[in-house]
């Protein structure tokens, strides 16, 4: 009997060797005041609820008897988000921090310890209503389609009665020089005369008529 207690107490070291403890800070906003209630709405979560643990009033905290393994830590605030962090025990009691990474898990960043959590931002439970603009009214794809139209109706034909008329006269004569213009023939038309390009085809078949009777004579 005497011997056994020395060899339970030799046991339960080893057994207590093989467990560690996970220690950090949590810092409230910078913007608002430390109440009480942000002590005891606060907790630190590992693994998802297989440990607990709750902060002292410096806002420290020491997760005990945690064995080796690989465990996901976060602080659970009803206001606050702060970013998990992924903490590695090895065998030999060697603690390892690194950020948390679900797109790339094989990229490791490592973190200070212990632990530091800092918030990043605030929950926001209800979405904001949104306001009027005017803007949005604009931009609005069925007003663009009826207004652009409108828009282009109105400034184009100024833009053309701007031109010049001569330089559009010029500009038809240039393109189509063998064809008469369309007010003059109308013109003509009506008042019973031919128009001008008819007139010199007449005039060119009398010349030529004239020339043939000189020949024979």
């Amino acid at each position: 009997m005497a011997q056994e207690g020395p060899v339970y107490a030799s046991e339960t070291l080893a057994k207590q060797s093989s467990f560690h403890t996970i220690e950090g800070r949590i810092f409230p906003s910078p913007n608002s005041s430390i109440t009480p209630s942000w002590f005891t709405s606060t907790r630190i979560i590992v693994n998802y609820g297989q440990f607990i643990g709750f902060m002292k009033r410096d806002g420290t905290f020491e997760i005990n008897n945690v064995p080796p393994g690989s465990y996901l830590v976060e602080v659970n605030n009803p206001d606050l988000f702060y970013k998990p962090v992924r903490v590695d025990i090895n065998s030999k009691g060697k603690i390892r921090a690194r950020k948390v990474n679900y797109i790339q898990s094989s990229a490791v960043q490592q973190v200070n310890y212990p632990l530091k959590f800092k918030p990043q931002s605030f929950f926001s439970y209800f979405q904001q209503r949104e306001t009027w603009r005017l803007t949005d009214f604009l931009f609005n794809p069925m007003v663009m389609m009826m207004i652009l139209p409108l828009i282009l109706i109105m400034i184009l034909p100024k833009m053309m009665n701007a031109a010049d008329a001569e330089t559009q006269r010029e500009l038809q004569n240039t393109q189509m020089p063998d064809v008469p213009e369309f007010s003059e023939m109308m013109t003509k038309w009506f008042t019973g005369g031919a128009p001008s390009g008819s007139t010199k085809q007449i005039g060119r078949g009398e010349k030529t008529s004239t020339k043939l009777v000189k020949k024979r004579s």
